[in-house]
C-alpha cells in the first residue's frame, strides 16, 4: 500500500506542472507606435477584446502603444526573435528586411479612396505581399487603413516651390522619400516616437501624416500649417512571429483568426471617421490653420511626383508595379 500510495504521489507531483502549465493562458505580446485613441489603436483593443472572449480566456493579448515596448526600428527583429509576438507596423517598414514590393503601397495619388484601397488588399495583391513575409519567419494576418496623409510645415505648403529646402520626416519608404525629393525638399528618416521633439526644436521642418496621428501625437501644436492634401496613403500589416503562430492549438487559433478578422472589419470602419473627427479636432483647436489645394494645385503636385512611378521599378521591381497596374487600374509611367 505505501508503494501504492508514493507511486500515486510521484505521479501527481510529475503532472502537477503540465496542467499548471495547462491552465496559464497562452500571452500575445501586441506592440505598437501610434496612441490607443487612434484607428489602430482601438483596432489592438478590439481584438484583445475578442480574443480573450473567443477564447474563453485560454489567450491573453497584452497591448503595448506608444512605442512603450519597441521603437518601430526595433519591432520587427523583437518579432522575429519571439520577443513580441505581433505588430501591426506601417508597410514601408518591410523594406530593410529585404521585402520592397510593399513600398509600391506608398506610390503617390496611388489609391483614389478607401474603398479602392480596401478592396485591393482584400484581394491579389494583399495576398500576394503576404506571400513574401513567409521566407523571413512572418505570418501576415491583415491589413488595416488609417486614411490619407497630410503634409505639414511652420508655413503654408500648395505649390511644389513651397517644399523647396525644408526637411521632411519620413518613415522609412524610399517612395516618399523620393517625391519629396521631386517638390525639392530633403527626406529624413526617423522613428515616429522622436517625431514631436524633432518639430518642436526644428530638427526637422515637417512630417507626412494621417490625421488622427496629427491628433493624437500633437503634432499640430507644433505646425503652424497643414496642407490637406492626402496625397498617398498610409496603412498597416498585422503580422506575427510564424512560428508562435504555426504551433497554437488550431482550436485557438481559429478563433484568434475570427476576432483579428472582426478587429479588422471594425478598425478600417471607423479609420475615415476618426480622421475626419480629427481633422474637425485640429481646426477647433485654432493652433494650425489648415490648407486645401485648388485642382490646379492638385495637378501641380501630381505632375511633380509623376516621375516616382517610373523610379519605382528599379526599387520594387516590374512584377509588383503590374499587379498594382492591374489591380488598381492606373498607369505607371
Amino acid at each position: 500500500m505505501r508503494k501504492l500510495l508514493f507511486a500515486a504521489a510521484v505521479a501527481a507531483l510529475a503532472l502537477a506542472p503540465v496542467v499548471a502549465e495547462a491552465q496559464s493562458p497562452i500571452i500575445i505580446k501586441f506592440s505598437h507606435v501610434v496612441a490607443n485613441d487612434t484607428p489602430k489603436g482601438k483596432g489592438a483593443l478590439k481584438f484583445k477584446e475578442l480574443a480573450e472572449k473567443y477564447t474563453d480566456g485560454k489567450v491573453k493579448v497584452e497591448v503595448y502603444p506608444n512605442s512603450s515596448l519597441y521603437k518601430d526600428k526595433e519591432e520587427i527583429e523583437a518579432l522575429q526573435l519571439g520577443s513580441v509576438q505581433m505588430l501591426a507596423p506601417s508597410t514601408a517598414k518591410f523594406a530593410p528586411l529585404g521585402i520592397k514590393e510593399f513600398e509600391a503601397l506608398d506610390l503617390p495619388w496611388l489609391f483614389k479612396d478607401d474603398a479602392t484601397y480596401s478592396a485591393a488588399m482584400k484581394g491579389k495583391l494583399g495576398k500576394w505581399l503576404f506571400q513574401k513575409l513567409e521566407t523571413k519567419g512572418i505570418t501576415g494576418l491583415a491589413y488595416w487603413d488609417n486614411g490619407f496623409h497630410m503634409v505639414s510645415s511652420n508655413r503654408p505648403l500648395m505649390k511644389p516651390e513651397d517644399f523647396k529646402g525644408l526637411k521632411f520626416r519620413i518613415s522609412g519608404s524610399k517612395i516618399a522619400d523620393q517625391y519629396f525629393r521631386l517638390m525639392g525638399s530633403i527626406p529624413q528618416i526617423m522613428a515616429f516616437s522622436e517625431v514631436y521633439q524633432a518639430l518642436q526644436t526644428g530638427v526637422v521642418d515637417g512630417c507626412e501624416n494621417t490625421a488622427s496621428n496629427y491628433l493624437t501625437q500633437k503634432f499640430y501644436e507644433v505646425q503652424k500649417d497643414i496642407t490637406v492634401s492626402y496625397h498617398a496613403h498610409l496603412q498597416y500589416a498585422v503580422i506575427v512571429n510564424s512560428k508562435f503562430w504555426s504551433g497554437l492549438p488550431p482550436d485557438i487559433r481559429a478563433q484568434l483568426e475570427k476576432a483579428m478578422a472582426e478587429a479588422t472589419e471594425y478598425t478600417n470602419q471607423i479609420a475615415h471617421q476618426e480622421n475626419e473627427d480629427a481633422l474637425a479636432e485640429i481646426k477647433k483647436s485654432g493652433k494650425t490653420t489648415l490648407h486645401y489645394l485648388s485642382d490646379a494645385d492638385r495637378k501641380a503636385w501630381q505632375e511633380a511626383m509623376r516621375p516616382t512611378y517610373a523610379w519605382a521599378k528599379g526599387r520594387v521591381g516590374q512584377e509588383v508595379l503590374d499587379l498594382v497596374a492591374k489591380e488598381l487600374d492606373v498607369k505607371m509611367n
